[in-house]
């Protein structure tokens, strides 16, 4: 069995490898070379050495508030996200009436694609601030607040499923040990449920961490990054300094590196940590 499969190894893997390679190792290592180059197409690069991300740190080209901004987001909606999730999940795991009814309906929003969540919540929290004569874009922290609903809403019931599968395996032993032990419902939560299901909490926290740092649709079409650029995220200002700067691509390609560097060492911080209070079953 083990010399057939590795006879056949390369027949089966050498497709995927090379749809990797041409869709993701060749564009990551060119697009590394021209953050390092000034460039309009890949031909006539030039190179400028770290000149493009020393620019990219100005603060004219406002990618520091973008960051700040994104990680503001990224902090509350992974907070929120991962807390409404869980309480949902326990919630649904209660054996209440119409349990699988309201698992759909929670997992749906998560369905429907960034741009029209977007504009349709633009529409609504307009229609919504218009009784004061106000819109989303009078403030930035108007703006802020629509984005953690928008992705509370579409993300929640994702990782709502996640937990559900972490609690319904927890070994009911223990919580009827725990309970005969005379402990409370909180207790047994705290130094039972949770301890077990850490695994579900490693998924959904890296889930949410890489997805709200990486938003780009949603933000796109909810406030385009106004009032004057203070609700901008990093992937829309990276988009921004690519498409509608002429001659600072170089640049933004720069500020993809370093936001793919940022984003990479968090989650990478993030899995480490949490697997570490993993629970061995």
């Amino acid at each position: 069995m083990n010399k057939a499969l590795k006879k056949y190894f390369p027949i089966f893997t050498g497709p995927t490898l090379v749809a990797f390679t041409i869709a993701f190792l060749a564009p990551f290592f060119i697009g590394l070379y021209l953050s390092f180059t000034e460039f309009t197409t890949i031909g006539n690069a030039q190179w400028v050495g770290i000149e493009n991300y020393q620019a990219a740190l100005e603060t004219r080209q406002g990618f520091l508030t973008a960051l700040s901004f994104t990680a503001i987001v990224s902090i509350v909606s992974i907070i929120s996200v991962n807390l409404g999730a869980f309480g949902l999940a326990y919630l649904l795991t209660r054996k209440l009436r119409g349990t699988n009814f309201f698992r759909t309906i929670f997992f749906m929003p998560n369905l429907i694609g960034g741009i029209v969540l977007g504009y349709t919540w633009q529409v609504m929290l307009n229609a919504i601030l218009s009784k004061w004569q106000m819109t989303l874009l009078v403030d930035w922290r108007l703006g802020f607040a629509g984005m953690i609903m928008l992705i509370n809403w579409q993300m929640m019931g994702y990782m709502m499923i996640i937990y559900i599968a972490g609690l319904q395996n927890v070994p009911p032993e223990l919580t009827e040990a725990a309970t005969i032990d005379g402990a409370s419902r909180w207790q047994i939560l705290r130094n039972v449920t949770i301890p077990m299901i850490a695994p579900s909490i490693t998924i959904c926290l890296f889930l949410t961490l890489s997805s709200t740092f990486k938003l780009y649709d949603q933000n796109l079409a909810l406030t385009s990054g106004n009032p004057l650029g203070q609700t901008e995220m990093a992937a829309l200002n990276i988009v921004k300094t690519m498409y509608d700067k002429f001659g600072q691509e170089g640049i933004g390609q720069a500020k993809a590196v370093l936001f793919f560097l940022m984003v990479g060492v968090i989650a990478y911080i993030q899995l480490r940590y949490t697997r570490s209070r993993e629970v061995d079953q």
